[in-house]
């Protein structure tokens, strides 16, 4: 069973994003559906696996969408998995690159972790950061640009 700073956390890691649901399935048979819809806040439903219960919900105001940002020049580094973005291999590490910085094609430039696993992404492209268009721990989704490059 999630606890409900769990639950907290799952609605802001969806707010955050540009997803529109996210599901969460645990071992012991809970599960999590979050949905966000245009007009009306994400509806939240929590099963146990426990009999004769009722699936618990609970709603709540969702944030007005972000405004999208003007295009720049450059091509970008896309996100090829959904996960949570790492710009460095550790906390107190230095992140793999930075604005300003040559990259080549094969550099690993950060980190995506899905489902427990960290899956080091590659730069596509030769060239210069000119931008880093995520934070560090934000949600991506697949085909997010994640870099600017020049």
């Amino acid at each position: 069973m999630y606890s409900k700073n769990d639950v907290k956390e799952f609605i802001e890691m969806l707010e955050g994003s540009s997803l529109s649901v996210l599901e969460i399935k645990n071992g012991d048979g809970s599960a999590i559906r979050l949905e966000k819809a245009i007009s009306a806040a994400p509806a939240v439903v929590m099963q146990a696996n426990a009999p004769a219960t009722a699936p618990v919900q609970e709603t709540v105001q969702a944030a007005p969408a972000a405004q999208p940002a003007p295009v720049a020049e450059g091509k970008t580094i896309n996100s090829p998995i959904v996960g949570v973005f790492y710009a460095a291999p550790s906390p107190d590490s230095n992140p793999y690159v930075s604005v300003g910085q040559k990259i080549s094609k094969g550099d690993t430039i950060c980190i995506v972790e899905a489902m427990k696993c960290m899956n080091e992404i590659q730069s596509e492209l030769d060239g210069e950061v000119t931008e880093v268009l995520v934070k560090d721990g934000d949600l991506v989704e697949y085909g997010q640009p994640l870099f600017r490059v020049k």
